[in-house]
């Protein structure tokens, strides 16, 4: 079975722009539908809200970026389009269960993290990780367009 067009199609938008600022009213103008519409659709066929597939994606992207480098977490909150260090905190310790600051320890193998956070860590990533993987599939079973022909009149 094939997925949505127009779900495929926020998923598209949404990726492209994951390091802007992103809204509802963003989505709907971009695709020229009810913004309720798309919501219950994109919902009904991902079963995860467009809000937090964006910040699952942004949290996705910004793991690496905490793994990788040095970089302060204002910095990397603003590169994978957080409006600010708290809201980027806030949403961080939601999804991976533990602040950034803990989960940059972490991947250093600093010993004072407790094993209850290592545990929280490794499976939210994995929930993430599974999540982000769903959906990328979904894509991937988009019908393929077919360019329509064109008919050539000798008249």
């Amino acid at each position: 079975m094939y997925s949505n067009d127009l779900v495929c199609d926020i998923l598209n938008y949404i990726d492209e722009n994951i390091n802007n600022y992103i809204s509802i009213d963003d989505i709907t103008i971009h695709t020229f539908f009810n913004r309720f519409y798309i919501m219950k659709l994109f919902k009904k066929e991902l079963k995860i809200t467009i809000n937090d597939y964006i910040n699952k994606k942004r949290i996705y992207n910004s793991i690496n970026q905490i793994r990788n480098t040095s970089d302060s977490f204002l910095k990397i909150a603003l590169d994978n389009g957080f409006n600010s260090l708290e809201y980027f905190s806030e949403t961080f310790k939601k999804i991976i269960g533990v602040n950034p600051s803990i989960f940059k320890k972490s991947t250093f193998f600093i010993m004072n993290i407790k094993t209850k956070d290592i545990i929280t860590i490794r499976e939210s990533i994995i929930t993430l990780n599974n999540t982000i993987s769903k959906i990328n599939l979904y894509k991937e079973r988009r019908k393929p367009s077919i360019p329509k022909e064109k008919k050539l009149s000798i008249f």
